[in-house]
């Protein structure tokens, strides 16, 4: 599903404070893994998410995407990438707090084609919704949740448009133990209906859940 070939990635090029996040990083992955990707802080994790996700953009190498070359498409093609292939869930949860929970989990919807109206919408996201266990909370403003309920929503909004891979940024790092667990059940029950999941962490017990661990450091994947 995946394949990345000696990517580089360097920000600042050419000034006083340039910085090379990523270094000939090279790795696969199949359809249907669960991936953990660990490392300490500024090791490259969170670039290579963004790259995998296609939200950021890279200097040299090759990324495959579903056997489709990512380094060659429009940037239209990519935000239909970032939309309909590919789940991301964020740390912070990334929601619209004065929105309800129905409202969030809606938005993809919105930029994607063939959604249907309204109501079909809807439909789409109470079930989803139903999957995450928060489908009495659909009407709830977010801003009145827990940091688990927000996670639920979050992870339900990244797999609204069913996404063949899911990426997930540190997705325990805000949350207690007991509700940790309970967010990683989640994305195991997902991995286990076919979905590949990657889940970028520095929590060895959270890389303990998935089925391989990839470690980076100073950019370098080990």
């Amino acid at each position: 599903m995946i394949e990345l070939k000696n990517i580089y990635k360097t920000y600042h090029s050419g000034k006083s404070n340039e910085f090379t996040a990523l270094k000939d990083a090279t790795l696969t992955i199949e359809d249907g893994e669960m991936v953990a990707v660990i490392g300490k802080s500024g090791a490259g994790k969170s670039t290579l998410m963004h790259i995998l996700g296609c939200i950021d953009d890279f200097d040299k190498g090759e990324y495959f995407l579903n056997g489709e070359d990512i380094s060659k498409v429009s940037e239209k093609r990519r935000a239909v990438i970032r939309n309909k292939e590919v789940g991301i869930v964020l740390q912070d949860f990334a929601l619209v707090e004065s929105y309800s929970v129905a409202e969030n989990v809606m938005l993809p919807l919105y930029f994607s084609k063939h959604t249907g109206n309204r109501k079909a919408r809807e439909q789409k996201a109470m079930e989803i919704l139903k999957q995450m266990e928060m489908e009495r909370m659909a009407d709830k403003k977010v801003n009145k949740l827990s940091g688990g309920q927000k996670q639920r929503v979050a992870i339900a909004r990244a797999m609204i448009n069913e996404p063949s891979v899911l990426l997930a940024d540190e997705p325990t790092g805000a949350l207690d133990v007991k509700t940790s667990k309970e967010i990683m059940g989640i994305f195991k029950e997902l991995n286990e209906k076919g979905t590949t999941v990657i889940i970028i962490t520095h929590d060895m017990e959270v890389a303990k859940e998935c089925g391989r661990v990839i470690e980076i450091s100073d950019g370098c994947i080990l």
